[in-house]
């Protein structure tokens, strides 16, 4: 319930703050000027709304008190005004040009934002704990344990873990008060004892949860070991999504083919610049894995000196690359390099939100060393995807089995709304140049 009721909050602050800058303004003449700045303003909120969301401020695991979250609101601020200020002076369409009502709207809404987003941080992050009990001690257990004590905004209070052979300890944990809710990992399952254990503490209205749905709902991935065949079973049944992938398949055609046209209009300065710069060919070619391991050609600005890889072979590209050109580092931080891969999903070969297309190269060594990596081609892969934008540039097998998490939550849960939202922060990964 947090993201609905933030987003909640924000809208009441947004429209209290426009009321309050109109009584402030105009005593007499309240009505009158309501009913002139109601329309124009109520369009740049919803600007200002995308904004906030675009640099996560609805995202709670960035919802506590501190230099990253204020950075965070203060950014979103500046950019939304921006953005207001160019609306007003550069569509005239309203007929006003409201400069003292725009700056005290600013003003006052920054004040109530930035004190009413320290209230509820404060209030979600030391109020109304719901007392978690973890069964089972191993790997992922611990990892999310650590998670929790790491995010108390997230609204839970670990207890212990209990490894799932203590029933006697169970048993007693069982009779805390306030306890609300259960992780059970899948050791646990195995067990009858605590099986009928938990059956009987049903009237005490807990709430169970398996460790993969739960590890799942805090962290935005899934945990490779604590699921298995049937998870995918269970999890992944694509009857139901024919529909949403022949509908994203129409708008990655249409958008596809929109953006690679608009982007058309980078390629003289992209090869100006590179020609520049370097020698060597303006694109670069190369085989990656697609929808169900089919490869394809997959096209980009090159990026890398000429012969980079002639004498080593396929690598991972580490932290300022010596193989990286001075352009060829700006594209790559813009994501400008990419943009040629527009047609490769106007052809069918990707898609505008996926998994990362993983060259043959690195690909048969992380099918051998991460479990359930192949199934992460069950669809197209994408220009931009849940793993890219929660997980920097993978240089690693573990890189790649973090990634894989990610990857397999956004095929389970894949949707239109999520693709708006991967896109929208994609965005600003590369207006500040946070890619790699």
């Amino acid at each position: 319930m947090r993201k609905p009721t933030l987003l909640f909050i924000d809208i009441v602050l947004l429209y209290g703050s426009l009321l309050a800058m109109l009584a402030l303004r105009y005593h007499g003449h309240f009505y009158e000027e309501y009913q002139v700045h109601f329309l124009p303003f109520s369009i740049i909120f919803i600007i200002w709304l995308i904004v906030f969301y675009i640099v996560n401020l609805y995202d709670p695991r960035t919802l506590r008190n501190g230099i990253y979250f204020y950075s965070r609101l203060f950014e979103a601020i500046i950019v939304a005004s921006i953005v207001s200020i160019s609306f007003f002076y550069l569509i005239p369409f309203f007929g006003i040009a409201p400069k003292t009502n725009l700056a005290l709207f600013i003003a006052i809404f920054a004040v109530l934002e930035f004190g009413g987003r320290s209230l509820f941080n404060n209030i979600a992050e030391t109020k109304f704990k719901k007392l978690t009990l973890v069964v089972g001690d191993n790997i992922q257990t611990r990892e999310l344990a650590e998670f929790i004590k790491e995010n108390p905004q997230l609204g839970y209070a670990l207890l212990e873990i209990i490894d799932a052979r203590e029933i006697s300890r169970l048993k007693e944990a069982l009779l805390t008060p306030n306890l609300d809710t259960i992780v059970i990992s899948p050791d646990a399952y195995h067990l009858s004892e605590i099986t009928n254990t938990f059956y009987k503490a049903l009237d005490r209205k807990i709430n169970f949860y398996s460790l993969a749905t739960f590890y799942e709902r805090l962290t935005g991935r899934v945990p490779l070991d604590a699921i298995d065949q049937i998870w995918f079973l269970e999890n992944l049944s694509e009857g139901n999504k024919r529909a949403y992938e022949t509908l994203k398949r129409a708008g990655d055609i249409v958008f596809g083919f929109i953006f690679g046209t608009i982007s058309l209009i980078f390629y003289p300065f992209v090869i100006l610049a590179m020609k520049l710069d370097s020698r060597g060919q303006t694109f670069y070619i190369q085989i990656r894995i697609g929808q169900h391991g089919k490869t394809f050609k997959l096209i980009k600005f090159r990026t890398m000196i000429p012969d980079a890889e002639s004498k080593t072979g396929a690598l991972w590209s580490p932290d300022n690359d010596p193989r990286v050109g001075q352009v060829g580092r700006f594209l790559r931080k813009t994501r400008l390099d990419e943009i040629p891969q527009f047609w490769n999903i106007v052809r069918g070969e990707m898609s505008l939100v996926g998994p990362r297309a993983e060259r043959p190269e690195f690909h048969n060594t992380l099918k051998n060393e991460v479990p359930f990596y192949e199934e992460r081609y069950l669809i197209k892969p994408g220009l931009s995807g849940w793993a890219q934008i929660n997980y920097p540039y993978g240089a690693s097998v573990k890189d790649a089995a973090e990634k894989l998490k990610y990857d397999l939550y956004y095929i389970k849960n894949r949707s239109f709304l999520l693709d708006l939202g991967i896109i929208l922060k994609t965005i600003r990964t590369a207006l500040s140049q946070a890619g790699k």
